[in-house]
């Protein structure tokens, strides 16, 4: 499951808003029933339980509303601590295990679930109306349409630096035009909006469609977007970013660290490109190395020069080399790819003594015979 990497500066905001009615009350009912464990099986128990209590696409989300803001705590002491999470998973299990968390783990936790049930679910990084403050929340399609989800907001406010759990439902399945009210994507794609709201609208409070502006088809971008290579998605969403405005600092840091992450995907890119070179011409060395000994198989058969022979050994000898030389110029923090170049070094050193006897083989073979 592809998921969306959070930047260095991310907070995550908080406020305070009044509740309203439950128009689901039989659907939190029902998952009040549902008896929570907080292990490894938690989520797997969780969607088995919904699978098999609700019926359509609403009541589902509903359900995981409502288990997650009915069991998870805000955690104040680190609102705005600088944040940083090797993947979702580790974001998630952290949730599980302490109970608590910021924004980013109320919306890695409500997207794992909602995508095991099958709905289509996002996580959106932004900020908020509410003191500027940068924020997540999710998106999920249902019943042919984009809805938004904050259960950060929905589980409850802070009050005297006190996290207090009372579920709020203004903030589940939210219909874009009312979301983009109080929370603003950095990427305006994620607005789900075809006249999107620009940065400097949002922050003196415009939150009207002003149809005099071109046309945005969100819809087919979204389809466009998510089948890029990462690298073309991180630079079209800068692009987009740009256009939208740069009103703030924390616009400004979002698109910095995603420069940044173009620039690692590059590098990355490289060393990916220079290992895949060295593989085939490890493969290739191999090959001919192969072809060598065969022919030694069958007595040197047909008959070559002794230079002609020397020269199927040296052939392979050179692509092992080059593909040695090619190892050399990546430099790589990333773990996986450094296991396999490790392992391909050896595997060349290995193919390298074998050139070495025979080599020697060869020397013997012309002393002895000619």
């Amino acid at each position: 499951m592809k998921k969306l990497i959070l930047f260095l500066f991310l907070i995550c905001s908080f406020t305070l808003i009044s509740q309203t009615n439950n128009a689901y009350e039989r659907a939190d009912e029902k998952i009040a029933q549902h008896s929570s464990s907080f292990n490894e099986n938690a989520i797997a128990e969780l969607v088995e339980f919904i699978n098999n209590n609700f019926s359509n696409e609403t009541d589902k989300l509903r359900a995981v509303f409502t288990w997650i803001t009915g069991n998870f705590d805000y955690d104040v002491e680190n609102m705005f601590a600088v944040r940083f999470f090797g993947n979702s998973q580790e974001v998630i299990d952290e949730m599980l295990k302490e109970r608590k968390g910021v924004c980013t783990h109320f919306a890695y936790l409500f997207s794992e679930i909602a995508n095991e049930l099958g709905i289509k679910t996002y996580v959106i990084t932004g900020y908020t109306k509410r003191n500027d403050l940068s924020h997540v929340w999710n998106a999920s399609f249902i019943n042919s349409a984009w809805y938004l989800t904050d259960a950060t907001w929905g589980a409850g406010f802070v009050r005297r630096q006190r996290f207090v759990r009372r579920q709020n439902n203004d903030y589940f399945k939210v219909i874009p035009t009312d979301f983009i009210r109080s929370h603003k994507p950095f990427d305006p794609l994620w607005q789900f909006l075809n006249f999107p709201i620009s940065a400097q609208e949002f922050s003196v409070g415009r939150a009207e469609m002003n149809r005099r502006k071109p046309f945005f088809n969100f819809a087919d971008t979204l389809e466009v977007h998510k089948n890029l290579p990462r690298m073309e998605q991180l630079t079209s969403t800068n692009r987009r970013i740009k256009q939208n405005g740069i009103v703030n600092v924390l616009i400004f840091d979002y698109l910095r660290e995603n420069t940044r992450k173009i620039e690692r995907h590059r590098r990355s890119q490289i060393a990916v490109d220079s290992f895949n070179s060295a593989l085939y011409l490890y493969n290739d060395g191999v090959q001919r190395l192969n072809d060598f000994i065969l022919y030694r198989k069958r007595q040197f058969t047909p008959q070559k020069t002794e230079a002609e022979i020397r020269e199927m050994v040296k052939s392979a000898e050179n692509s092992f080399i080059s593909a040695r030389n090619e190892l050399r110029k990546i430099l790589t923090a990333d773990t996986n790819l450094r296991n396999s170049i490790r392992q391909l070094k050896t595997s060349i050193d290995d193919e390298i003594r074998e050139i070495n006897r025979q080599n020697e083989f060869i020397d013997k073979y012309f002393r002895e015979f000619y």
